[in-house]
């Protein structure tokens, strides 16, 4: 048996092509590069996945950088300060 059918079987319903079509201009709307477009001149989908998944790693990049640099500054200062336990608990 197929996974498609297999998911029809198991009752899980199918996504509509206008489903899709509507997720993917609530992504694009999340997305700087892609906010201002106008609605006239939609990205298409695949542009808008590709968009995304770049968003998604300079967000993760972002995220290391900070972390690096709240280590950093957490080793400059002392340990039992009321400080060095705010930085801990942003850095776990």
């Amino acid at each position: 048996m197929s996974s498609r059918r297999a998911r029809q079987a198991a009752g899980t319903s199918r996504i509509s092509d206008d489903q899709i079509i509507e997720l993917v201009s609530k992504l694009q709307q999340l997305l700087p590069e892609l906010r201002n477009t106008r609605r006239s001149n939609k990205a298409s989908a695949s542009k808008v996945l590709q968009e995304t998944c770049n968003y998604i790693r300079n967000l993760h990049r972002e995220v290391d950088d900070l972390s690096d640099r709240l280590s950093q500054l957490l080793s400059t200062i002392d340990a039992d300060s009321p400080e060095a336990a705010i930085i801990r608990s942003l850095i776990m």
